[in-house]
């Protein structure tokens, strides 16, 4: 198996630490230079990472990889519940990119405007209820849930896109997770 992406990303990274047991090559991307461009274009249409080669199948998007790896592994279904879970941590993550790539296109992210005004009310509602839920440690279990969730409050805290100081939980569990298995070797910092 191989599996295509950042060392930045969120995304990738949720995967990457699913895959910590598993014999599978990390091949590193930058999608925003030409000869990677190529690479991605010619595999995944969407021309989005992560994406997962495995024989003849290639999967696009953390969470089907997920699903099919999970499959592929034996592992328990998410309960409704956990997939509700990760659309939170999905809904906090693609508001934080699309203000990322507005700012890094120079547009001014902070200005009055419905569609910045949509994306900041919607990463403070989910934060405030990723926030009830880490107080109550339902992501104390290392699962997939609890990686995506990781790799999300990891990469706000690598790229300074909020401060966290209101959520004393979620920096908790940052605190706490440090130590689990490919974190280190994941971190966005190396990339």
């Amino acid at each position: 198996m191989k599996l295509y992406g950042s060392q930045t990303s969120p995304y990738v990274r949720r995967i990457r630490l699913f895959l910590s047991d598993t014999d599978c090559e990390f091949i590193k991307l930058n999608i925003l230079e030409d000869a990677d461009r190529e690479i991605l274009a010619a595999m995944n249409p969407t021309l989005r990472i992560p994406m997962l080669a495995d024989a003849e199948q290639t999967i696009f998007d953390s969470g089907v990889i997920y699903r099919y790896l999970a499959a592929k592994q034996g592992e328990p279904a998410l309960s409704w519940y956990q997939e509700n879970q990760l659309t939170v941590i999905n809904a906090v993550n693609d508001s934080l990119v699309m203000l990322f790539q507005c700012s890094r296109s120079g547009l001014d992210t902070n200005e009055d405007k419905l569609f910045y005004n949509l994306q900041r009310e919607r990463i403070a509602t989910s934060l405030f209820v990723l926030e009830q839920q880490a107080a109550n440690a339902e992501f104390a279990n290392w699962r997939y849930p609890a990686m995506a969730l990781y790799s999300l409050l990891d990469w706000i805290l690598f790229r300074e896109l909020l401060e966290l100081d209101d959520y004393p939980a979620l920096l908790a569990f940052v605190e706490q997770n440090q130590q689990q298995p490919m974190v280190a070797d994941t971190d966005p910092r190396l990339g």
